[in-house]
């Protein structure tokens, strides 16, 4: 629950204070409106379309059906397309899949940052190559 202010401040913003508050306990309510009005609706450095496709990936791997359908909404307000969507699904997916396979094998994590340094030089290398091919 939030105070009769922050209700205010989302009825203005939102045309509504959504059902779904309500079960925020009260110490939490004003900071959860906050979080969600300063990351999600204010201007960060990150755009509306990168926001929408970030939180309909998260939405994905983590299988929340209502996180899912609130970033699918908030992506197309930005225009992003069905196949955008379709690929950030695809993306989170992959992390996911990966994720798993680290962790359940126990691959050590310096040699993996090590591995993943050398990868990161190497591209780098072959963007530069191609730039002086150009």
């Amino acid at each position: 629950m939030t105070t009769p202010d922050t209700q205010e401040e989302i009825e203005q913003t939102l045309g509504q204070v959504p059902s779904w508050m309500e079960h925020i306990a009260a110490p939490a309510g004003d900071h959860s409106w906050g979080l969600f009005r300063d990351l999600t609706l204010g201007e960060t450095e990150l755009s509306a379309r990168e926001k929408g496709l970030i939180g309909v990936g998260v939405a994905a791997a983590i299988a929340c059906p209502y996180c899912e359908h609130f970033h699918r909404e908030e992506a197309r307000l930005a225009d992003v397309s069905e196949a955008e969507l379709e690929e950030a699904v695809s993306l989170a997916s992959s992390t996911r899949y990966f994720s798993t396979t680290l962790h359940g094998n126990e691959v050590d994590m310096d040699e993996f940052v090590a591995e993943t340094d050398e990868i990161v030089d190497h591209l780098k290398e072959q963007e530069a190559a191609a730039a002086g091919a150009d």
